[in-house]
């Protein structure tokens, strides 16, 4: 990645989409990569410790609460989030047939969308399309901003009214 986010929110996203890739290899439990995150590569950096950056898998202005929300809530409904994406995605392109990071990059982006509470899906999309930039540089952002598109219409109809014909 050789973009840097540095909103809080925005690197509180990039760190999700770190973590949920880092579940999906791993196989870890989802509050211990947390932990591991929040302990080691978000936030400022604790005494003895070199400075860290991007490129060293430090996000140290990361939004922590955000963080935490969105890889719990992209974990704990996986199943059924990933149902709901496969149905949005191209027929010849699983969700197991994905790049990784793709796929947790979805995931989060989902799991954001669900929130009811959380921020509006033209925000969201423009957010997980500027965290697929700082790892893609090919189809792969193209392709984001539809399945995330495609979603947030499903999930969030009251925000895409329906344009008067004209």
């Amino acid at each position: 990645m050789t973009r840097t986010p540095t909103r809080r929110r925005t690197a509180a996203r990039v760190a999700s989409v770190q973590a949920l890739f880092q579940i999906d290899q791993s196989g870890d439990p989802a509050d211990q990569v947390i932990d591991q995150f929040l302990r080691h590569r978000l936030g400022a950096e604790t005494a003895g410790t070199s400075k860290g950056n991007y490129e060293e898998g430090r996000i140290p202005e990361a939004e922590h609460a955000l963080f935490s929300r969105v890889v719990r809530a992209a974990t704990a409904g996986q199943a059924e989030r990933d149902v709901l994406l496969a149905t949005v995605l191209p027929a010849d392109w699983p969700i197991e047939r994905l790049d990784p990071v793709l796929r947790a990059l979805l995931r989060a982006g989902l799991a954001e969308l669900a929130m009811s509470d959380g921020a509006p899906a033209r925000v969201l999309i423009n957010e997980y399309l500027d965290v697929a930039h700082s790892f893609f540089w090919g189809e792969e952002p193209r392709l984001v901003n539809a399945v995330l598109d495609r979603l947030a219409r499903t999930l969030r109809p009251a925000e895409f009214p329906t344009e008067a014909a004209g």
